[in-house]
C-alpha cells in the first residue's frame, strides 16, 4: 500500500472518475488540510467563492452541463450557510455532493466544547439537519471511509441528488488503498410486466386517438432522456412542447416545437395543442404552481401517459418498476406504427409581442436578446421578470437553459452562471438577473473576473423586488431596495479592464451594448433601465394566480 495516499485522495479520485473536475467552496480551519490534497490533485482544482451560499449555487449550476458536482465547506458555520443552495437542488434533482471538513473524531468522541459548535459536546447536529435536504449522509470513520464514499456517491448519481458526507480531519489524512476499478452504479431495471402492461395500456389510449401531444419537463433532463426525446420527435412527427423548468430539453428549432405550456397562462395556440388532444404524453414534468399560473391546467388524468423517472401512469393505471427511458423508447415505437393515422403536423408558433416606440420596456428588451442569442448559447434566467420574460424566447438549437422556478431563490443565478461557466468556459453564457436578486449574490462577479470567465449580464433594473410588487404591495417600501451604482462594481470587485460596462436605457442603446458584449472577448455588464411596474404577460398571469391562493381564507 502506498504509505501516503490517504482518505481524502481516495475522496478525490472517485470524484474525478465521475466526471468532477472543479471543487466550489471556502476554506475554514477544519478543512485546510484536505484542501492540501486538492491542490496537488491532478484532475481536480479548487475554486474558492465569495461565500457558501454561493459556492453551493455554483455548484448547481455546475452539476446542470456536467455529471456532477462538489461542494466543501467547514463544519457547523459553512455548511449551514450553504444548505439554502443544497436545498434548491434536491428540490430540482441536481447531483451535489456536500463535502464537510470536521473537528478530529477523537475530540467530537471527547465531547469538546469547540469552535463552530452549538457548545453542548452533541456534533451530530446539523448532520441531522442535512438529512432533510439530501439523498444521503454519511459520517466517514477509519473503518467505513471506503465503502461510504462509493455509497453516496452511487446515491448522488442514480437518484440524481445532493448527499452529505462529513469528513474529521484525522480521517481525512489516515492510509486507504486506491481503487482498484471504477465506480460501479446499482443498475436500475425495470419489471418485465411492468414495461409489457404499460405497452398494452399505452396502445389502447393512443390507438383511437387522432391528436397527440408531448409535452417534457426537467426531469427527462435529470434522467437523461434528452436524446432518445430529440431522435423520437425526429422519427415521429407530434406537436411537442416543454414547461418552463424543462425549456431547452427539447430542441425549439425543431418543426413540431409549439411552445411554452403555462396551463391558463399559454399562448392559446400551445395550450389547445395540450389540453385539447386526445391523448397528451407527459415526460419527466412536475406540475408546479409557478409554472402552471397557480396549479390553472386542464389536463384529464384518463387522456395522459405520464413517464416519471421510475414509473409510468396510463390513465389510473400505474407501471412500476418501470425506467423512464424504457418507457420513452416503448412508446417511440408504438407511436412509430401509428402516426399514419395522425393528420400531417402543422406548427403556428407564439410571436413576442411586438415593441412600441422607443421605450425601452419588456417588449423591447426580449426582441433585442431573440435578436442577440446564438445557438448553444447558456441562458440563464433568475427567478422574476427575467425568468417569464425569457419564457417567450425562441431558443436557438444546441442552447442550454437554466432557471430555478420549483426551489425560487433569488439571486441563484450569478453564482450559478460561475458554475456553469467554470464547467464549460468556452460556451457563451448569458446571465439575466435583476437588481433585487443581483444584492443577495453579486460577490461572485469577483470570481468571474478573476477567473477571467466571460459571460454576458444583462442586469435589469426596475428600482426593486418588481416580481413582488406584481403579487402585492406595488407601492409598498419592502419591496425597495438601496440604489447601487453597478456600473461601479467590476472596478471595485476585480478589473475594470477585464469588464465591458454599459448603462443602458432606449433600445437602440441596448442594441449597441449586445453588439459590443458580442464582440469584445471580455465580461459583459449591461445594466438594463427598465419601469419598475413593468412586467411580462406570463409574470402578469402568474403572480394574480399567487396572489388568489395567499389572499384566500
Amino acid at each position: 500500500m502506498n504509505a501516503h495516499y490517504t482518505v481524502a485522495d481516495y475522496l478525490l479520485d472517485r470524484l474525478a472518475q465521475i466526471g468532477i473536475r472543479h471543487l466550489f467552496g471556502v476554506p475554514g480551519d477544519y478543512n485546510l488540510h484536505f484542501l492540501d490534497h486538492v491542490i496537488d490533485h491532478p484532475q481536480i482544482r479548487w475554486v474558492g467563492c465569495a461565500n457558501e451560499l454561493n459556492a453551493a449555487y455554483a455548484a448547481d449550476g455546475y452539476a446542470r452541463c456536467q455529471p456532477a458536482a462538489a461542494l466543501l465547506t467547514t463544519f457547523g458555520v459553512g455548511e449551514l450557510s450553504a444548505v439554502n443552495g443544497i436545498a434548491g437542488s434536491y428540490a430540482e434533482y441536481l447531483p451535489v455532493i456536500h463535502l464537510v471538513g470536521a473537528p478530529m473524531l477523537r475530540a467530537q468522541r471527547a465531547g469538546e466544547m469547540l469552535h463552530h459548535t452549538l457548545g453542548d459536546g452533541d456534533f451530530g447536529h446539523f448532520a441531522r439537519m442535512a438529512q432533510e435536504v439530501t439523498a444521503a449522509q454519511a459520517s466517514l470513520t477509519l473503518d467505513n471511509a471506503k465503502a461510504e464514499i462509493d455509497r453516496l456517491l452511487s446515491v448522488a448519481l442514480t437518484e440524481r441528488r445532493p448527499v452529505y458526507l462529513l469528513l474529521p480531519g484525522d480521517v481525512a489524512q489516515a492510509p486507504l488503498t486506491p481503487p482498484l476499478s471504477p465506480l460501479r452504479l446499482p443498475a436500475f431495471h425495470s419489471a418485465p410486466e411492468a414495461l409489457a402492461g404499460f405497452i398494452a395500456a399505452a396502445c389502447e389510449l393512443l390507438q383511437p386517438a387522432r391528436h397527440v401531444t408531448l409535452v417534457a419537463d426537467f426531469l427527462a433532463e435529470r434522467f437523461g432522456a434528452r436524446q432518445a426525446l430529440a431522435q423520437w420527435m425526429d422519427e415521429v412527427p407530434l406537436p411537442h412542447a416543454t414547461l418552463l423548468m424543462g425549456k431547452s430539453v427539447l430542441d425549439e428549432t425543431h418543426t413540431g416545437f409549439i411552445g411554452t405550456y403555462s396551463g391558463a397562462a399559454s399562448d392559446p395556440l400551445v395550450r389547445q395543442r395540450v389540453e385539447e388532444a386526445d391523448a397528451t404524453i407527459l415526460v419527466g414534468v412536475r406540475l408546479t404552481d409557478t409554472i402552471t399560473a397557480g396549479f390553472s391546467q386542464r389536463l384529464t388524468a384518463e387522456k395522459c401517459i405520464d413517464i416519471q423517472p421510475f414509473a409510468a401512469c396510463v390513465g389510473r393505471q400505474t407501471f412500476s418498476p418501470l425506467a423512464m427511458h424504457d418507457a420513452v423508447q416503448a412508446l417511440h415505437q408504438l407511436t412509430m406504427s401509428l402516426n399514419g393515422q395522425w393528420p400531417p403536423l402543422a406548427v403556428s408558433r407564439p410571436e413576442l409581442p411586438a415593441a412600441e416606440g422607443d421605450k425601452l420596456d419588456q417588449h423591447a428588451l426580449w426582441r433585442q436578446l431573440q435578436a442577440f442569442l446564438q445557438p448553444g448559447d447558456a441562458i440563464i434566467a433568475d427567478q422574476g421578470t427575467a425568468c417569464f420574460g425569457a419564457a417567450a424566447l425562441s431558443l436557438p438549437q444546441g442552447c442550454l437553459f437554466i432557471n430555478q422556478p420549483l426551489w425560487g431563490s433569488i439571486g441563484y443565478t450569478l453564482p450559478a452562471a460561475f458554475g456553469v461557466q467554470t464547467a464549460q468556459p468556452d460556451r457563451r453564457v448569458v446571465l439575466l438577473i435583476g437588481d433585487g436578486a443581483a444584492q443577495l449574490t453579486i460577490q461572485e462577479l469577483g470570481s468571474l473576473l478573476r477567473d477571467d470567465l466571460k459571460p454576458v449580464i444583462l442586469l435589469l433594473n426596475n428600482g426593486g423586488y418588481t416580481v413582488e410588487r406584481a403579487i402585492h404591495g406595488p407601492q409598498q417600501r419592502y419591496n425597495d431596495i438601496a440604489a447601487w451604482d453597478w456600473c461601479a462594481l467590476p472596478q471595485a470587485l476585480g478589473s475594470a479592464t477585464a469588464s465591458t460596462v454599459r448603462r443602458v436605457s432606449t433600445p437602440q442603446q441596448l442594441q449597441s451594448a449586445l453588439q459590443t458584449a458580442g464582440n469584445s472577448g471580455r465580461l459583459a455588464l449591461i445594466e438594463v433601465l427598465l419601469p419598475p411596474m413593468d412586467v411580462p404577460e406570463l409574470l402578469n398571469s402568474i403572480s394574480q394566480a399567487i396572489q388568489l391562493r395567499n389572499d384566500a381564507a
